[in-house]
């Protein structure tokens, strides 16, 4: 008896480097990826042990219908870190154990090497447990246009989303490998074309 284990790297960057683009881009090609945003958005739909948790612990996040009230919940967590500190206790639990019953299905599938998209990789130190760390990387002027584009946001204010992550070159340090991110569609995909070919040899 053996046990089936699938290879897990982690995907991240700093908003508007084109980490979501990237992730899509190796789905496309064969690579599964596991995305935290998205396990994040489905542990609180109606029904889900953890908005349950929630729902006790703020009450007035919830509407009507039963599914959560994000801007209500947001206007709290936000305001607040100890409440923010409390939102994380509930929810991070909850995303981790769905994150590794889908990585364990993927192993169970023959899966030989998966991704982990998340934006808070290094920032929770999960780097560590990983068997590589992909970054993708680009310049603060392209992050700010695609900002622009993208959420309607201004200059001030995507300067100031960009102010509150942690600097790109502190997640480079940690990284396997770096995406540059900076240049058109075409460049990008050969990048990828790359990173694909050598997360195959390495499986």
């Amino acid at each position: 008896m053996y046990t089936l284990t699938v290879r897990i790297w982690g995907l991240t960057g700093n908003i508007g480097s084109g980490k979501s683009t990237v992730g899509r881009m190796l789905a496309a090609r064969g690579i599964p990826v596991v995305d935290a945003d998205q396990v994040a958005r489905e542990v609180v739909e109606p029904g889900r042990p953890a908005l349950r948790d929630i729902a006790a612990r703020f009450p007035g996040v919830m509407r009507l219908d039963g599914s959560l009230d994000r801007k209500a919940l947001a206007a709290r967590v936000f305001a607040d870190p100890g409440e923010r500190e409390a939102l994380n206790a509930i929810v991070h639990p909850h995303i981790a154990g769905e994150v590794a019953t889908r990585m364990a299905a993927l192993a169970a599938g023959g899966e030989k090497i998966a991704l982990y998209e998340a934006a808070l990789i290094v920032e929770n130190g999960l780097q560590h447990g990983l068997d590589g760390l992909i970054v993708v990387t680009a310049p603060p002027e392209v992050q700010i246009a695609r900002l622009r584009l993208r959420d309607n946001m201004s200059e001030q204010e995507a300067r100031a989303r960009i102010a509150s992550q942690l600097p790109s070159a502190e997640k480079v340090r940690e990284a396997t490998v770096v995406i540059d991110n900076a240049g058109s569609e075409a460049e990008l995909g050969a990048r990828i074309e790359r990173l694909v070919e050598r997360l195959r040899k390495e499986t």
